[in-house]
């Protein structure tokens, strides 16, 4: 059974940035497309959209021109039809001299809000930013009604050095580190009080709306604790390669029998809200992509200890899931390689450059140094290649493989 917790963040004054992000919207501002931001609930997209009327206000722009809709209040429900929105912005925007700015929160909620959007390109002169909390909100018959008017900027709870900045840290940063990767990086932690309880009792409750909102209502799922149970599985297996077939098995020895088809029809809504990513594997020698035998990781690691506990044995696990976010913020796309009978935990290729990676806890031993370094001394390339560790002490680099401390990779890695 779900219990519904829900706290409802107001922002302190002072703005923390998240430059990542505003510097790709910065490129955008007045171009002919709409922005559209998507990411897990709670990732910070209302707060980017209010960083982003900061620079707006800073460039010249009146408050009248700036026009901003957040569906996740019911006071904006009359509007949740495409109509509706279009007569509701055509009506302010009317009574600017100038070009409106139109940013719209959580647009999924609006039916049909591709129409509206549409005619707003065609109708006024305007700059348009959206929101959603859907990986598919712009799939299918959409993305063809959209097709070359819109670009998308997907949005991560906070990474390492957006988490240092929030919380203005500026040294002391591995303890700093081992609180985030117990706490996670939603923003709206930075306003809890320093309890434990109420922190992962927020987070739960983030949770639970992706899980209602998100998942069961998007996807008109039935067995709701089939689906938790699902869920439960990829948390707990984070970082571990394994098909439906073995969740199914997995379930069947729990007294649930569920189809594999059924599994992944699960997973793919899991997948559509953003709680978790995937990660296919590459077969490096044969240049392929396999099949049905993938990594899973989740959105924030917070959600995986509010639910399942914080275990330190579990540590490699979770700085593995740390590294898979750094690269897909960074706008890299992920596989897991295959290397003949050994495992490359990840291949992250962007714009014609791919850098290998292996991530472990401690190379403590000749042994484990051999087993993570060899992976990648049989890759035949002049790419990149990295063991990342949590090692204080390195040996720099072995071999053409460079040795890094994933904190300093973290806080040095550009991408």
């Amino acid at each position: 059974m779900i219990l519904f917790y829900y706290v409802r963040i107001r922002w302190r004054f002072t703005l923390k940035s998240r430059s990542l992000y505003l510097n790709q919207l910065k490129e955008y501002i007045d171009t002919p497309v709409v922005k559209i931001i998507t990411g897990v609930r709670r990732s910070g997209k209302s707060y980017l959209l209010k960083l982003l009327i900061k620079q707006l206000e800073n460039r010249g722009v009146s408050q009248e021109q700036i026009i901003t809709l957040d569906f996740e209040s019911i006071r904006n429900e009359v509007y949740r039809s495409y109509k509706a929105l279009y007569d509701y912005v055509m009506a302010l925007a009317d009574k600017n001299k100038g070009k409106s700015y139109i940013l719209i929160d959580e647009i999924q909620e609006v039916d049909q809000w591709e129409k509206a959007i549409r005619s707003f390109l065609v109708d006024i002169d305007c700059d348009i930013y959206l929101t959603g909390s859907n990986a598919h909100l712009l799939s299918g018959e959409l993305a063809t009604y959209m097709a070359g008017r819109y670009v998308e900027l997907e949005l991560y709870p906070l990474s390492l050095n957006e988490y240092l900045d929030f919380y203005s840290i500026d040294d002391n940063y591995e303890d700093n580190f081992y609180e985030y990767l117990k706490y996670g990086g939603f923003p709206g932690l930075y306003q809890m009080p320093e309890n434990e309880n109420l922190k992962f009792q927020y987070i739960k409750g983030i949770y639970n709306s992706v899980v209602l909102k998100d998942v069961v209502q998007r996807n008109q799922i039935r067995d709701i604790e089939l689906l938790e149970r699902i869920f439960l599985y990829i948390a707990d297996n984070i970082g571990q390669i394994f098909s439906a077939k073995k969740i199914a098995d997995y379930l069947k020895n729990q007294g649930r029998r569920v189809g594999i088809e059924s599994v992944y029809s699960y997973i793919h809504a899991l997948e559509s809200a953003m709680i978790i990513y995937s990660a296919k594997r590459y077969d490096v020698k044969g240049k392929k992509i396999l099949d049905r035998m993938e990594k899973y990781y989740l959105s924030d690691l917070g959600i995986r200890h509010a639910l399942l506990g914080f275990r330190q044995s579990d540590i490699g696990q979770l700085i593995e899931n740390v590294v898979f976010l750094e690269l897909k913020r960074q706008g890299y796309t992920v596989h897991v390689g295959k290397e003949v009978q050994r495992e490359i935990d990840f291949i992250a290729s962007k714009r014609g450059k791919k850098i290998y990676i292996q991530v472990t806890y401690l190379l403590a031993s000749e042994e484990v140094i051999e087993r993570e370094f060899k992976p990648l001394l049989n890759v035949k390339d002049n790419h990149r290649k990295i063991v990342i560790s949590l090692d204080r002490m390195q040996a720099g680099n072995r071999d053409g493989i460079e040795w890094m401390n994933l904190i300093d990779f973290i806080r040095n890695f550009e991408g």
